[in-house]
């Protein structure tokens, strides 16, 4: 079987050297300019630079967003930015607007060129006009359905990248004007203040509705788009912390291991995706995939999205002589609590906490101070970047 691309999103360094970490093949980012998540930390073009060192020494994949509408004001600094990511050697950039397409060629760049998901496409012929154009992979609506998809890969022959994972518009992503409306923030120039996550009230102000979709989860179909020829599965997430990025793309690289390998069981399915539903504050559901959502795949009344607090330590050293991890703790947890470790070559593996100690050795009940260095004694090998959390389910329980 050929292997696919498991792509994940990066808002700074720290989520990018995760992501590779915990299995991603690719990432895709933004620098300063011209990308659609301006409220992300980003990265200047040094760091762009340091993180395609860093990729490509670890023979894994960069991709840039340049992915905005572009009004006349940019365009006089469009080139100078296309050929800096060229000459740092950018695996590929995305691109929405014809006219970045277009440069990137008539420049005669190395890198390749993927249409964006804000072209919103959903059929075969929107994907040969834009290979008509020289591009090399199409990034598909996430609005598609098996047989868009389907239909576009027989036609096109191009790579096709579709969202598996992530948070859906409640427009056709990138036809949303509901930001501009409301706040003069250009949801597609990298403003927007997500209008569809607000809740309103009705003009009795007795009942209070939204309008947002439930996130995108397409665990169950991995193996259907995948003999229909996808390449590239792509998270939704810039925005994210890293604790979401790990959980999130370890259990994906998981399940497509377990694929390639043809040992994936129903029950394990049925327990990554529990995992997955637990780590973000909204539900998940397939979406479009099979046709068009229903009120089910929607938030309208009684939504709450509360903050995870599951995450509960990144582990920063092990010492193998004492047994001892060092922790940096994220929420809180105390004597007697049951915890899970996992990580990158680590299955979710049960723990119990016993003495707390601080950096100076004293002995705490309880840790609750965000970023605060404790130590743990467990028996079991610990590396740097494993994380503790909350222990949510257990796996025997699916076999």
């Amino acid at each position: 079987m050929k292997k696919v691309e498991l792509l994940a999103p990066a808002g700074d360094m720290e989520k990018l050297k995760i992501a590779y970490l915990y299995g991603a093949d690719a990432v895709y980012c933004a620098g300063k300019s011209f990308g659609l998540r301006a409220n992300a930390q980003n990265f200047t073009l040094e760091e762009l630079k340091q993180a395609v060192k860093y990729a490509h020494r670890r023979h894994k994949r960069l991709y840039v967003t340049v992915n905005i509408l572009f009004h006349e004001k940019e365009l006089e600094n469009l080139d100078a930015y296309l050929k800096a990511l060229d000459k740092i050697f950018v695996d590929a950039i995305i691109a929405s607007d014809i006219l970045v397409i277009k440069r990137a060629k008539e420049l005669g760049l190395k890198l390749e060129v993927h249409v964006s998901t804000q072209a919103s496409i959903l059929n075969s012929e929107a994907g040969l006009f834009y290979k008509s154009l020289g591009v090399t992979r199409l990034v598909l609506a996430r609005e598609a359905s098996l047989e868009d998809i389907r239909k576009i890969k027989e036609k096109t022959h191009l790579e096709l990248e579709c969202f598996i994972h992530g948070a859906m518009c409640t427009s056709f992503s990138g036809r949303c004007i509901m930001s501009n409306y409301c706040t003069l923030r250009d949801a597609n120039r990298g403003g927007c203040a997500q209008i569809c996550r607000w809740t309103f009230k009705n003009k009795s102000e007795k009942e209070i509705f939204s309008m947002t979709p439930k996130d995108l989860n397409l665990i169950e179909y991995i193996k259907e788009l995948i003999s229909i020829g996808v390449n590239s599965f792509k998270v939704e997430g810039r925005m994210r912390g890293i604790y979401y990025i790990a959980t999130v793309i370890n259990v994906y690289h998981t399940i497509l291991d377990k694929i390639s390998e043809n040992t994936l069981s129903e029950g394990e399915i049925k327990y990554y995706l529990d995992i997955l539903n637990r780590c973000a504050n909204r539900d998940s559901t397939p979406q479009f995939v099979n046709g068009l959502p229903t009120e089910e795949e929607q938030y309208f009344l009684g939504r709450q999205e509360l903050s995870n607090q599951d995450f509960l330590g990144l582990v920063l050293d092990y010492n193998e002589k004492n047994k001892m991890a060092t922790i940096e703790h994220r929420n809180y947890f105390k004597k007697g609590d049951i915890v899970e470790f996992f990580g990158p070559h680590l299955e979710a593996t049960t723990y119990e906490i016993g003495d707390i100690f601080d950096e100076d050795g004293h002995v705490l009940t309880i840790s609750n101070h965000p970023k605060k260095i404790i130590k743990l004694k467990i028996d079991v090998k610990l590396e740097k970047y494993d994380m503790m959390r909350i222990k949510m389910f257990d796996k025997q329980d699916y076999l």
